[in-house]
């Protein structure tokens, strides 16, 4: 083999090897792009599917509050093969929080038993129904969680303002009045306070006059009801009274001592105005003075 024969090979060979990497390396990618994108649908389809549970929840919950004569069938079993297909296979997540969907549905399931229980016997419903509302209260405030803040715990997602809450459960269809006697929305997101979600803006826990009084009062005592003054002890009071008869006695003191300038200036006043009369009685009337001087006007010079 001559030298440009062996060249030829060598080229055309590393050629054929780096076409077979390429090859590989494509083939690679494209499988990793396709588990990345089966694991983004696997996740929505949990989000999806556990929506669709809690919606017929709320459908099932109302139906039976206004149709007396439901049964048991009504209540149809809770499935979740999504959720079930996430946890066998081996999809990068927040396993915390699908324990958490988990344990959702199992209260579920376990809410709806105990519903199709007092159905069949034909029982007063209020406490299954109370026990009902309040678990799917506790899985709209998971999914929201889910969705929106990947399943992190309350407490490490930050500021949220209220109204996106209300404003995700209104896009997802959860009406405000789905429950009666009860505002869904405000139940959720006192649900997720309760969760430790930092919620903004914070409900009122004071009035005007109880925040005014324990932001500017130095006085106030902090351990009182309403954040009242502090009761004056005896000896206190006692310093209080002699402070007091002091204060008294000094300003009777004080308007003896200026009552006497005052009645100078007042005899003062008085001599002054008398002397003004008398003034005032030495010089004519304006009737004479305006007659003498009619007289002189119509005297004819001398």
């Amino acid at each position: 083999m001559s030298e440009a024969q062996f060249y030829t090979f060598f080229t055309g060979g590393l050629g054929l090897l780096i076409a077979a990497a390429l090859m590989i390396a494509w083939q690679l990618w494209r499988l990793r792009d396709e588990e990345r994108d089966g694991a983004i649908s696997a996740l929505d389809g949990v989000s999806h599917e556990m929506r669709i549970n809690l919606q017929r929840m709320v459908n099932e919950v109302a139906q039976i509050v206004d149709t007396q004569e439901a049964g048991p069938d009504v209540l149809l079993p809770v499935q979740h093969p999504q959720l079930d297909g996430v946890n066998a296979s081996l999809i990068r997540t927040n396993r915390n929080a699908i324990a958490v969907i988990g344990a959702t549905y199992q209260e579920l399931e376990a809410r709806k038993m105990a519903l199709r229980a007092y159905l069949a016997q034909k029982r007063d419903l209020t406490p299954a129904l109370d026990d009902a509302m309040d678990a799917t209260i506790n899985g709209i405030a998971t999914l929201y969680m889910w969705e929106e803040h990947a399943g992190v715990r309350p407490s490490e997602a930050g500021m949220v303002r209220s109204w996106h809450v209300r404003d995700w459960m209104k896009a997802h269809g959860f009406s405000a009045h789905s429950f009666p006697g009860m505002h869904l929305r405000d139940e959720v997101v006192e649900r997720l306070r309760q969760y430790g979600l930092h919620l903004t803006p914070r409900p009122l826990t004071h009035t005007a006059h109880e925040y005014y009084s324990m932001r500017y009062d130095r006085q106030a005592d902090p351990h009182a009801p309403f954040w009242k003054r502090k009761p004056k002890t005896e000896e206190v009071m006692a310093v209080v009274g002699v402070d007091e008869a002091s204060e008294y006695i000094d300003e009777e003191f004080e308007d003896t001592y200026e009552a006497a300038p005052e009645m100078a200036e007042s005899e003062d006043m008085d001599a002054a105005l008398a002397e003004i009369e008398a003034m005032d009685e030495d010089l004519p009337d304006e009737d004479e003075a305006y007659a003498e001087d009619d007289s002189e006007a119509g005297r004819l010079p001398n």
